[in-house]
């Protein structure tokens, strides 16, 4: 019934976070009326992601064979770390304003609290912290992660602590606003 790239799009749109199948058909839609020029830029911006890599430091996509804007800037402290989930976690610290530390990027951790071998890999990355943040959405899953993250980093830094509970139990840091995420920051623990 559908046409064959409306029907493409949306069988690969529709695996994405957050899109399910009447998203994505939706998507389809409105960009094809859009016309070839918006069809045009849209591709364009997906095939740019191709040019992505992996930061060497912190784990957060960058350019190519790069490191990330945050871990090349001599601005910022690397002895004080924030260990995040997801690069949008990172992203919606950074709007903020108030974090001048370096960041490392776990990955989707499962609820079952246990480490993938990346994960511990990424986390041995890092010694002789000052200071570092466990900054985990504080869901009850978050919780039982932060808590098994913490036991992986007890030896690395000379403070751990956890972002203030500013962010609701069962919010998540991507979508909290700009002010609760700085007061988490202020409060931590």
């Amino acid at each position: 019934m559908l046409p064959d790239p409306i029907r493409k799009f949306v069988e690969i749109f529709a695996k994405l976070p957050g899109i399910g199948p009447r998203q994505a058909t939706r998507i389809a839609f409105h960009m094809a009326n859009q016309g070839k020029n918006s069809v045009s830029e849209a591709a364009k911006a997906v095939a740019g992601l191709g040019n992505l890599s992996v930061c060497a430091s912190c784990f957060t996509a960058t350019l190519a064979n790069s490191v990330c804007a945050v871990c090349s800037n001599p601005k910022r402290n690397p002895k004080i770390i924030a260990v995040v989930e997801k690069e949008t976690d990172l992203t919606s610290i950074e709007k903020t304003g108030k974090f001048e530390g370096r960041y490392l990027v776990l990955g989707e951790l499962k609820k079952d609290g246990i480490l993938n071998e990346m994960q511990k890999l990424r986390l041995k990355t890092l010694k002789n912290a000052d200071e570092i943040i466990i900054a985990i959405n504080p869901t009850t899953y978050g919780d039982i992660n932060a808590e098994i993250i913490s036991q992986e980093l007890k030896n690395s830094s000379k403070k751990l602590t956890r972002l203030g509970r500013g962010i609701p139990t069962g919010g998540e840091i991507e979508f909290a606003d700009e002010a609760t995420l700085e007061s988490a920051l202020e409060h931590r623990k």
